[in-house]
């Protein structure tokens, strides 16, 4: 008698492929959960990454004397959360002119009042806090950062976005170094991979689960190629009943080497190595270059403030004058002493100086601006700048003389010597790349029994294989290479007219830095000079004042007026060619706080 149920060997070994299947899925969701764990747990750890780059940092600061305290790290780990930070089309405000509005001056308006009133919101007359003689009452109630020289040196140093900028690209390119040196230390790898296969024959199926874990551990030679160590597992699981066991695992330990023998061995291996060390040196000098360059150029706009101030003192100096001179001129001109159209000579040399005096208090006021924003002080902090000598004497140098401290310590000179040194190497680089391959490759290899279904972790040594092997590719094909090394060759010439060029102007603008230090000192001793011959022509037209012509005595006005300005910035000019000439030598050191250090013989 046939029956429609299954035999009971059958019911059995049905029970028994559920129970694998179950068993090995739920290996699979084990394995899967523990893969989740470990990258949830291998996430980035950035104290030890931010310890490695500050040391990276540091030591190379001390090996070339960079004082400047280690570049701050960011702490912010994800971008803030924003409506359009994966937005396609984020959102843009540019209303059609009908839904805005323009609302017209009136036409009498008091222009000059007006002018003023604007100025005086937007802190025209801050630039003058703290001088002596001027009015402080408009400051009243108001406290002010005090700025010397050395103060601004420090908050710039702390807070400018230009060398916050130029320490991130030192970190950068210490971040870079420390990715090229991983590559180069022993790499551990771990993979674990699940399969699920299936095998028809007349419509039924054999399915089987393969699990297989891998850890690896690989190396980079340092002069070409590779050995890895390799520990394989490998589990299989039939889930239907065949004439075989259902169930097998294996491992192995596999030991490989792939060696290069010609082309790419030897130190052209280490090419991205060896970049990426002189890299940072680059980095490091370009860092140290760049703050030096930063304090010049915060002192020259520094130097312009208090120029601009003492511009401002000169007009207000003049204006007061001036007012004095022509109430005397008016009194004059009504006692019938004088004809009226002198009183008008006054009166319009009056409202120029008041012009001027408008235009400078503009100026000014965008000046201060600019120079807070750029140190990094808010725009409403109010500020008092004090007047100080420039800590630095004028040298006594010769050109020949400082034409060679430039050679020997101009570090973007240093850094065009050793780029010029990278061109030839890539050239040597592009040559070898020429030469045909020529590789050794050998494993060796222990697993398990092969013989036991389940293998177990224990290597067998009787079962050792191993393969060694050489490879030689002939330079058939070689067409791209070759344009390879004609570009590099190209970019040699460029790079020694670069050199060529760089050395011609370092000669030029030294010379003409120790010039100009000079000529400054001669145009200072000049505008001085005139402002005391102007002074005293003022003082003998003043004794006179009855007797001389109101032109005369504005002329001689407007000529001291240009005799402050001119000593102003002579001394201006001066500051600066000092500070110039220390950069142009690269004999200029700027202390850990961002102050500038006094070199022997300064004091």
């Amino acid at each position: 008698m046939t029956s429609s149920q299954p035999p009971l060997h059958a019911a059995a070994g049905s029970a028994r492929t559920h129970n694998r299947a179950t068993r090995s899925v739920r290996a699979t969701c084990v394995l899967a959960a523990v893969c989740a764990g470990l990258s949830a747990s291998c996430g980035p750890r950035y104290e030890r990454l931010d310890a490695d780059i500050h040391r990276l940092v540091r030591d190379q600061s001390r090996r070339i004397n960079i004082e400047a305290d280690e570049p701050e790290l960011p702490v912010r780990e994800t971008p803030e959360r924003s409506p359009s930070l994966f937005a396609e089309r984020p959102p843009t405000t540019n209303p059609p002119a009908e839904e805005l509005a323009f609302e017209r001056a009136p036409e009498d308006r008091d222009v000059g009042q007006r002018l003023g009133m604007l100025i005086a919101e937007s802190g025209g007359v801050e630039i003058l806090r703290g001088v002596e003689g001027f009015d402080q009452s408009a400051f009243a109630g108001t406290e002010a950062v005090r700025l010397t020289l050395d103060d601004v040196f420090r908050i710039s140093q702390e807070r400018g976005r230009e060398i916050l900028s130029a320490e991130e690209g030192y970190l950068l390119s210490a971040i870079s170094l420390l990715q090229t040196r991983h590559l180069w230390g022993p790499r551990l790898f771990g993979d674990i991979g699940a399969a699920i296969s299936g095998d028809g024959d007349d419509g039924h199926f054999d399915h089987a689960v393969d699990l297989i874990s891998t850890l690896r551990a690989a190396r980079r030679l340092p002069y070409g190629g590779e050995v890895e160590a390799r520990w394989i597992v490998n589990a299989a699981d039939q889930l239907r009943e065949t004439a075989t066991e259902d169930y097998t695992q294996s491992s192995q330990i596999v030991l490989s080497a792939n060696l290069p023998l010609l082309r790419g061995a030897g130190m052209v291996a280490r090419e991205d190595l060896i970049q990426g060390e002189r890299n940072l040196v680059y980095s490091a000098r370009d860092f140290e270059r760049f703050r030096r360059q930063y304090l010049v150029s915060i002192a020259r706009d520094y130097f312009e403030l208090l120029q601009t101030r003492a511009s401002i003192l000169n007009t207000l100096r003049q204006l007061e004058s001036l007012r004095e001179f022509h109430r005397g001129t008016v009194a004059r001109v009504e006692a019938g002493r004088i004809d009226a159209f002198q009183r008008d000579i006054t009166e319009n040399q009056l409202r120029s100086a008041e012009s001027s005096l408008q235009g400078q208090y503009e100026s000014a006021v965008l000046q201060l601006k600019r120079f807070k924003v750029r140190i990094g002080l808010p725009l409403d902090e109010q500020v008092e700048l004090v007047e100080g000598e420039l800590p630095v004497p004028e040298p006594n140098a010769g050109v020949r003389d400082a034409v060679d401290a430039a050679m020997r310590l101009r570090l973007d000179l240093q850094n065009s010597r050793d780029q010029l040194e990278d061109q030839r190497r890539l050239v040597r680089i592009a040559r070898d790349n020429l030469r045909p391959d020529l590789d050794l490759s050998a494993s060796v290899g222990v697993p398990t029994d092969p013989d036991e279904d389940v293998g177990g972790l224990a290597p067998d040594i009787g079962e050792t294989t191993y393969s060694v092997g050489v490879t030689m590719s002939l330079p058939l094909d070689r067409y791209n290479e070759r344009l390879t090394l004609r570009g590099a060759q190209i970019g040699l010439e460029r790079a020694e007219r670069d050199h060529e060029q760089l050395l011609d102007d370092v000669v030029v603008n030294v010379s003409s830095a120790l010039r100009n230090i000079e000529l400054a000192r001669f145009q200072l001793d000049l505008a001085e000079r005139q402002v005391e011959i102007n002074r005293r022509r003022l003082r003998g037209q003043r004794l006179q004042e009855d007797t001389i012509r109101p032109q005369d005595l504005v002329d001689t006005e407007n000529a001291l007026l240009d005799a402050e300005n001119a000593r102003d910035r002579a001394r201006t000019n001066l500051r600066n060619a000092v500070l110039n000439y220390l950069l142009e030598t690269d004999q200029l050191r700027v202390a850990r706080d961002g102050t500038l250090r006094r070199l022997p013989g300064m004091e």
